[in-house]
């Protein structure tokens, strides 16, 4: 059965914030209380993130952090291996902690993205890849687009979004 949104993110936060430590100590870079409070909060989130939606979460616990310091940061966790910048067309920049390859199903209405993986699409990937000139997938992103049951006007229809914040 294939793996869905939320199971793919590393439950080893210390170690991640081990690294994070590392990664700074290696750029002698400064750690700094707004800095780890946006890292702490990024690492726990499981969702697909912009800045602005961390920013407003951040700013629950430390009202003086800024757009800029949570931008900075983001690029730093980029940097660093911890993060991955996403775009799925919406015209922003979203991001995701650092974690096992999966795949994007994108509903172009309501902004839900559910993450899966499939090994048998994995292994079609593959065959296609060699059967079109022998080559060896290193990595890809699997973004498919469309809308949820709601978004297409089936009656009695639901959004998982919706389902999710039950």
């Amino acid at each position: 059965m294939p793996a869905t949104q939320g199971e793919f993110r590393n439950a080893d936060t210390k170690g991640l914030k081990e690294r994070w430590k590392a990664y700074l100590n290696d750029k002698r870079l400064n750690v700094t209380t707004q800095r780890e409070a946006i890292v702490e909060q990024f690492l726990k989130s499981t969702d697909h993130i912009s800045i602005e939606e961390l920013l407003a979460k951040v700013r629950r616990r430390h009202a003086r952090v800024g757009y800029a310091t949570v931008y900075r940061t983001l690029k730093l966790l980029v940097d660093s291996g911890l993060a991955m910048e996403r775009h799925f067309g919406d015209g922003q920049s979203r991001y995701e902690v650092a974690g096992d390859h999966h795949d994007h199903l994108i509903c172009q209405s309501c902004g839900l993205i559910l993450e899966f993986e499939d090994d048998e699409i994995e292994q079609l990937q593959e065959k296609i890849a060699q059967r079109l000139g022998g080559f060896t997938v290193l990595r890809h992103r699997h973004e498919l687009y469309g809308l949820c049951p709601k978004a297409r006007g089936i009656v009695g229809g639901s959004c998982p979004n919706e389902q999710s914040k039950r």
